[in-house]
């Protein structure tokens, strides 16, 4: 069924404009009396019939229910900034898979280091993908990216447990990960992954180095493995 964020919804009767009504009429071809689900990014579904459609369209809703599709586990994902548009490959999957939010991260080893300008205009293209990625995919939230972070702001704001994945060697997910974690941040490096410098400034906060095992990874195919096996972990997927 189809699926629409929108920003609030306080009473039985819901109006979509601008570019989600016109996807509504023109691309989806839907019509008065099709069903559709809104949400309002806090986890709660509506299940809504279409009672007119103009330049807005006007949907009646029927009932609400909390949003199934969302994981147990809140994981943040503190992603150090690759080169290119892998980063947009790594919100899109990430996103999908149930992250909760999403922090660039700037290490030593990065390569690509935007201006503030640049970097501005980069986290407003992040949050359009993380938004049409949390619709395709049925998600409650709309998980955020926040602005560019030095590892030593990131360490500032840590979940309750966190983990950095180093190529190096570390605990095997399955020992650090379980049911029981609700609260994690996941660390992944960029191209040239972490120094030891790095690592041992992740370590003075408690963050443990955690393996995906002998292979060494793309730094956009790390994020998406590891979130992979941790939400399999929580039993969230």
């Amino acid at each position: 069924m189809p699926r629409f964020f929108v920003p609030e919804i306080g009473s039985d009767k819901v109006q979509i404009s601008g570019e989600d009504a016109r996807h509504i009429a023109k691309s989806l071809r839907l019509s008065v009396g099709d069903e559709i689900v809104l949400c309002d990014g806090k986890g709660w579904d509506y299940q809504g019939t279409i009672e007119t459609m103009d330049d807005e369209v006007t949907i009646r809703i029927a009932s609400k229910e909390e949003t199934k599709s969302e994981p147990r586990a809140k994981v943040t994902l503190f992603q150090a900034l690759p080169k290119g548009d892998k980063m947009e490959l790594i919100i899109q999957k990430s996103v999908e898979l149930g992250v909760n939010e999403i922090v660039p991260i700037l290490t030593s080893r990065c390569i690509s280091r935007p201006d503030p300008k640049s970097m501005k205009k980069k986290i407003e293209r992040y949050n359009k993908i993380a938004l049409e990625a949390a619709k395709q995919s049925g998600r409650g939230i709309i998980p955020k990216v926040t602005e560019l972070l030095t590892l030593e702001q990131a360490v500032k704001r840590l979940p309750k447990q966190s983990i950095v994945f180093y190529e190096n060697g570390g605990q095997r997910l399955r020992e650090l990960v379980g049911e029981q974690t609700l609260d994690l941040g996941a660390f992944v490096g960029s191209e040239g992954g972490f120094s030891m410098e790095e690592i041992e400034l992740l370590r003075r906060y408690q963050v443990l180095p955690a393996t995906l095992g002998e292979r060494i990874l793309r730094c956009e195919t790390a994020p998406i493995c590891g979130l992979s096996v941790i939400f399999s972990l929580t039993g969230d997927i």
